[in-house]
């Protein structure tokens, strides 16, 4: 067999692809994909929007700061993170950390303000790059099936409750899965009828056209008759929330001053949005990548979350993270790559520059019931069923991750599902599962006896399974119960085998 030696030019290609995902996706890109993508991402730009805006007022600063963060994270993560399916942007969860930080030191000071966000998008984003340089991706080994299932179906209850208020056309003050459902249910008698309808009517054509339809773009024609809705039975004068009129145009990169002494408690805040960031987009990409097939590259997603940071820190932008209801979004709508992000961001961009009226008719009960339609895909009953058939210790994993994201938050959740996971993989090692072995009638190979009784053991011989490695912990209670099944045998046992 002959092998043929790289050449420079492609040793260094593929050094650059490493460091650039983006550019592979060029090279390797199929033309079918084009009309998936670019639906996807025009679909994904009409949930950006209000969603950019609202989560920059989260944050204490201007609206339109989340449409230019929107836009520059997700052409940055299109070059530099390795996710076809993995969308950035500005994040519920970072808004009162970011509003926290920025806010005392800024004084009642708007474009000062905007400078403290910005530093804390650099120093987020230096974070995250240093980390995925240094290779500390790893945090994604301890994300097992269980956790990712458990983790996306929490993040699904999370979601879909969240949306209830926008949906029926009022809104809640309440923190909390129990406090904002109850809150929901206690102001029912607010509903907006028109509202409702309108929500509902999209959410029905989402997921008729998933089920009867599934080649079409069912979001794209759910977005559009909900405009068309909202146009022709002039539904904004019956109290229907719309998206209204973007502001309009883009700044220029500039480097945030802000003052020597600020950057100490910037610097700790930073500190804690990067562990929120992180775990957020190891978990989520971990998640859609057990979905879809494909390897995670833990390494990589902190370089492609970090850059996206950097980028937005140089503009008037914020911190970002990794969006579970968007990224589903994206993922129901088609995408097939990175280029998704390219068309939202570019969409975006385009609406701020040139048409800043075109999605003013789009309800926010429609936005509402998109959100629903992608939360209600990332709960996945079948996999819950199938570990519970499977074996009950993995599937209350799944259950602990579930209830820590839905009720005390996502990476609360996250930490005390992974602890879990480690403190059963330690149990299971120390404590394994054992069996002795036999040839059952009809069935290929050598079982253990509890699950077939009939199985077949030949006279003097003992084939004993042991379901982990030996080592210091486990080895008195090896010893213990090989020498129990000698004792039991009968006739007893010339050999013993182990299989281990």
């Amino acid at each position: 067999m002959t092998m043929t030696a790289s050449t420079p030019a492609q040793s260094l290609r593929a050094k650059a692809e490493m460091w650039i995902p983006g550019l592979h996706v060029l090279r390797t890109y199929q033309m079918p994909w084009l009309p998936r993508d670019i639906v996807a991402g025009l679909v994904l730009s009409a949930l950006l929007v209000p969603q950019g805006m609202a989560y920059a007022e989260l944050a204490g600063l201007p609206a339109i700061t989340g449409l230019y963060t929107t836009v520059v994270c997700l052409l940055a993560y299109a070059a530099f993170g390795p996710s076809p399916y993995l969308v950035l942007g500005p994040d519920s969860s970072l808004g009162p950390m970011i509003a926290a930080a920025i806010l005392p030191l800024a004084a009642g000071d708007e474009a000062y303000a905007i400078a403290l966000a910005g530093m804390l998008a650099l120093v987020v984003g230096a974070l995250c790059v240093g980390a995925g340089i240094a290779r500390l991706g790893f945090v994604a080994d301890l994300i097992s099936k269980p956790v990712r299932v458990g983790y996306l179906a929490g993040l699904a209850v999370t979601i879909f409750v969240g949306q209830l208020p926008k949906l029926f056309g009022f809104s809640v003050d309440a923190d909390g899965l129990f406090r904002e459902f109850f809150a929901v249910l206690q102001n029912l008698d607010q509903t907006n009828p028109w509202t409702l309808a309108v929500g509902l009517l999209t959410l029905v054509i989402i997921l008729g056209m998933k089920r009867w339809a599934p080649r079409l773009p069912g979001i794209l024609f759910a977005v559009l008759a909900s405009i068309a809705a909202t146009v022709i039975f002039d539904l904004a004068s019956q109290g229907v929330d719309v998206i209204g009129v973007l502001p309009q145009g883009f700044p220029r990169p500039t480097f945030p001053a802000v003052a020597l002494a600020d950057l100490p408690l910037l610097a700790a805040a930073a500190l804690g949005m990067t562990l929120l960031a992180v775990g957020d987009t190891i978990s989520t990409s971990t998640g859609f990548a057990a979905r879809r097939g494909y390897e995670v590259d833990g390494d990589q997603e902190l370089v492609g979350i970090g850059s996206a940071n950097l980028l937005a820190g140089l503009f008037p932008g914020f911190p970002i993270s990794t969006s579970g209801s968007r990224t589903a979004v994206a993922e129901q709508s088609g995408a097939k790559t990175q280029l998704t992000g390219v068309v939202a961001g570019l969409s975006v961009l385009a609406m701020l520059l040139f048409a800043p009226g075109l999605v003013k008719n789009m309800p926010q009960s429609a936005l509402a019931a998109l959100v629903i339609a992608a939360a209600l895909s990332l709960f996945d009953a079948a996999a819950l069923r199938r570990l519970r058939s499977a074996r009950r210790s993995e599937f209350g994993l799944a259950l602990v991750c579930i209830l820590g994201v839905a009720l005390v938050g996502v990476l609360p959740g996250i930490v005390i599902a992974v602890t879990v996971s480690i403190l059963q993989a330690f149990v299971r090692s120390w404590r394994p599962h054992s069996a002795v072995l036999g040839k059952p009638q009809g069935v290929d190979g050598y079982h253990d006896l509890q699950r077939y009784p009939d199985g077949e053991q030949r006279p003097g011989l003992l084939l004993l399974r042991w379901d982990a490695p030996l080592f210091f912990a486990n080895a008195n209670i090896f010893r213990k119960f090989v020498r129990e099944q000698v004792a039991a045998a009968s006739p007893a046992p010339i050999w013993v085998i182990i299989a281990a």
